[in-house]
């Protein structure tokens, strides 16, 4: 049987090669393999030219090929070979020019100079190819073609995936990635790819909430579907997280809520304070899709996990983001913190003591009946420590105040419970 780390890794080979965008074919791709993991994905519709907020929703963006041919014949940049060469929404164009008028329509890093960039220009009419800078400072002068043949679909489609896990209760748990960024692993794949297996889980056991997994364009993607979903969540919204950038081998981390001190700010928080090296960034430094959620008017406190923070890895934005910034191992890890936060908020109980003063474990065989000198273990000091906080405060309060993880308490919380020294409510 596969590891998760094995299934998650496999699905990104299968997305890194597709060509994904705001809209266009790529992302309903990209959702189809994702439901053929998750059957009940829902693919929902937005048309372009629709009005979601303060934006608009593009035109239907889709590539048939983009390339140059140098002046020896020989095709440079190939768009099928790598589809991080085409900027972002290049209009179409057939064209013969000398080299510095090319270059004027080229973007490249001279600070990296083997990395092809990856460059946009969604909203402005422009075109453009993406080089690693040592392969521009070859090009010798000459007349170069430069050919980009692709489409605008005015009565398109903006697509997005939509998962609903019910629970026993109505109250909601939000987990959104998107799917917009092209050929990259880290910042693209790792966070569907990663919710897909969440999702896969979630769906065969018996949970208390209700989960809702979104899959969409970032920023223009994410408020179309708030324009339609937004009352619905925020009837039923308990916590939410985005994620992103979280497959690589750094420090977990997360991007608090606005605010930073929402529930969802709390459970991860308090998860990450068991992590070692763990960093927690404020919400000055937003910069992915908890923007949308914390806005003025929507106002959902929708926190993100992360890994290394986007922006803050080399590979970032560039064709160097690829599979070797990830493994098994660190997509298997990136996994179970995510489901630790959300194992978390379904066991965060109110925890009432039952007994008035400490419970006599021995008669229960909870504890050793000699009084030897010797220091308590984690299970003796769990024992202890839980009834004597047990005040009616949720575990989230308690394990910070105990200084244990919630997931080396679940156990003994059980134990404790089936003795009926603990008192559970929601």
């Amino acid at each position: 049987m596969n590891r998760i780390g094995d299934k998650i890794l496999n699905l990104i080979k299968k997305l890194y090669p597709i060509n994904r965008s705001l809209t266009g074919p790529g992302n309903l791709e990209t959702l189809k393999k994702i439901k053929n993991i998750i059957p009940n994905l829902k693919i929902l519709k937005f048309k372009s030219g629709k009005k979601v907020f303060d934006w608009t929703i593009p035109p239907e963006w889709s590539v048939k090929s983009a390339y140059i041919i140098d002046p020896n014949g020989k095709k440079i940049v190939d768009f099928k070979k790598n589809n991080l060469h085409l900027l972002g929404y290049s209009q179409s164009i057939n064209l013969s020019l000398k080299l510095d008028d090319l270059k004027k329509n080229i973007f490249s890093l001279p600070k990296q100079p083997n990395a092809v960039p990856y460059v946009t220009s969604y909203y402005k009419k422009n075109w453009g190819f993406c080089l690693s800078h040592n392969q521009l400072k070859t090009l010798s002068k000459g007349s170069y073609k430069a050919v980009i043949d692709t489409n605008f679909k005015k009565n398109g489609n903006l697509i997005v995936g939509e998962l609903l896990v019910r629970g026993k209760s109505k109250k909601e748990i939000i987990i959104s990635t998107n799917i917009c960024h092209p050929s990259m692993v880290n910042n693209e794949l790792s966070g569907p790819c990663l919710a897909t297996f969440l999702a896969e889980y979630l769906n065969t056991k018996k949970n208390f909430y209700t989960y809702r997994f979104i899959f969409v364009p970032e920023t223009v993607g994410m408020l179309a579907y708030l324009s339609k979903r937004l009352m619905i969540i925020k009837k039923n919204f308990k916590a939410g997280y985005h994620l992103t950038c979280i497959g690589d081998k750094g420090p977990f981390s997360m991007i608090k809520t606005i605010n930073e001190d929402s529930y969802s700010d709390k459970i991860a928080s308090t998860v990450l304070n068991f992590y070692k090296n763990s960093k927690k960034h404020s919400f000055l430094s937003r910069g992915s899709d908890e923007r949308q959620y914390n806005s003025p008017k929507i106002n959902l406190p929708v926190a993100t996990l992360m890994r290394t923070k986007f922006g803050s890895y080399k590979e970032y934005h560039t064709s160097l983001d690829n599979l070797k910034t990830v493994s098994k191992k660190s997509l298997e890890d990136s996994y179970n913190y995510v489901l630790r936060v959300l194992d978390f908020i379904e066991n965060d109980f109110r925890i009432q003591s039952t007994v008035k003063g400490e419970p006599f474990y021995s008669k229960r065989n909870l504890f050793r009946k000699l009084g030897l000198k010797t220091e308590l273990d984690k299970y003796e000091w769990d024992l202890f420590n839980l009834p004597a906080y047990a005040d009616g405060s949720y575990l989230s309060d308690i394990c910070n105040k105990i200084k244990r993880p919630p997931w080396e308490l679940y156990k003994t919380i059980k134990i404790l419970q089936k003795s009926n020294l603990l008192k559970l409510s929601r």
